[in-house]
């Protein structure tokens, strides 16, 4: 255990063997000897250890221990082992402090993730798809509306969701995976807003989808998870009722609108608007010239605030209002010391008479 904590923090850091040897003065052996539990670091080198990787000395013995099951990267090839053992560690860390913070619950706080009992059995066409989204809409009472916040729809749902640091060549598209059942999601903190509601719903669809896709509908799983994703963040009766049922053109400020209405990007709503037939392929392609001629494809002339996972937080301060934890234990449970706790607690008095610059 102590040894998967001395690995899980150096890949955390971003250290190699060698990194990691040379910052404690010992030899690469010596580290991986740790790491395997052939060696148990004294007191003295679990301070070294805590220093060299940015950890408090609490962290290597953390009681909970928490295992991430099924764990499937959307990545581009380039994404090697090493980025995805860093990127597993750094979940795996969160995901271990949030389930340390439900332990001390009473009753587990939230919804469990359950699929809709009107859900289709079998996906055989793209309107089952759309369907599908529909039903997981009708279950979190979404109507046919805008979700303002999609981390906290899916937290809502039962759904642990992380943001993660990026890789450095930008090479995850989206992780998932199950933490004692619990289904974890996890998107990079540095996307733009529209790329991570789509990656977040796109991985709901993976869990909606899961042993529902019939081979004879001509999409892989991601692509009918694509198709899932734009139709439960925009859908269709939205859509219809924004745009309307048949175009011969779009303007792109229509395009703008809508996503920063829905939270879906301009180019995923030309794909969702030539799904619906609402547009022909004609005026689809020609929108696509238009987006490559000015520079749109890499990047749309409007973005959208930034995701925010904000569940965390207000679990340690409800547990910390409850009296399930101290000061300490929740300055812990935040990655902060204590003082910086105490500060970060202390309401601040407004000032009621502000002057005027």
């Amino acid at each position: 255990m102590l040894g998967e904590r001395l690995k899980r923090a150096r890949l955390m850091a971003g250290l190699s063997l060698r990194a990691m040897g040379e910052r404690m003065e010992l030899s690469q052996t010596a580290i991986q000897k740790f790491e395997r539990g052939i060696l148990t670091p004294g007191s003295r080198d679990l301070l070294k250890l805590a220093k060299a990787t940015g950890v408090k000395t609490e962290y290597f013995f953390r009681t909970s221990d928490v295992s991430l099951h099924g764990v499937e990267f959307r990545k581009k090839a380039s994404l090697g082992k090493e980025a995805q053992e860093i990127l597993v560690s750094m979940l795996t860390e969160q995901v271990e402090r949030r389930a340390e913070l439900v332990s001390f619950f009473p009753t587990l706080p939230g919804a469990s993730f359950t699929l809709p009992a009107d859900l289709p059995e079998r996906i055989r066409t793209p309107e089952d798809l759309e369907a599908a989204a529909e039903a997981m809409r009708r279950a979190w009472d979404l109507g046919q509306d805008p979700i303002l916040d999609m981390v906290d729809a899916l937290e809502q749902g039962g759904i642990w969701v992380f943001l993660l640091p990026e890789d450095a060549q930008g090479r995850m598209n989206g992780l998932c995976a199950r933490a004692d059942g619990v289904p974890v999601v996890a998107v990079a903190e540095t996307w733009p807003g529209d790329r991570q509601r789509f990656t977040l719903a796109h991985e709901l669809g993976h869990l909606v989808l899961e042993g529902r896709l019939d081979p004879g509908l001509g999409l892989d799983q991601e692509k009918a998870c694509h198709r899932f994703a734009g139709a439960f963040i925009l859908p269709r009766a939205a859509l219809a009722r924004e745009l309307g049922t048949a175009r011969r053109w779009v303007e792109w400020r229509e395009l703008a609108a809508l996503k920063v209405q829905f939270g879906l990007s301009m180019a995923a709503c030309i794909f969702r608007a030539r799904n619906l037939e609402i547009i022909s392929e004609e005026t689809s392609s020609r929108l696509w010239v238009q987006f490559s001629q000015l520079g749109w494809r890499k990047e749309e002339p409007v973005s959208i605030p930034k995701e925010q996972a904000h569940a965390f937080e207000q679990l340690v301060f409800h547990a910390l209002a409850e009296d399930l934890i101290g000061e300490a234990k929740a300055a812990e449970l935040l990655g902060m010391s204590l003082v910086a706790f105490l500060a970060f607690r202390t309401p601040k008095v407004l000032d009621a008479n502000p002057s005027h610059q």
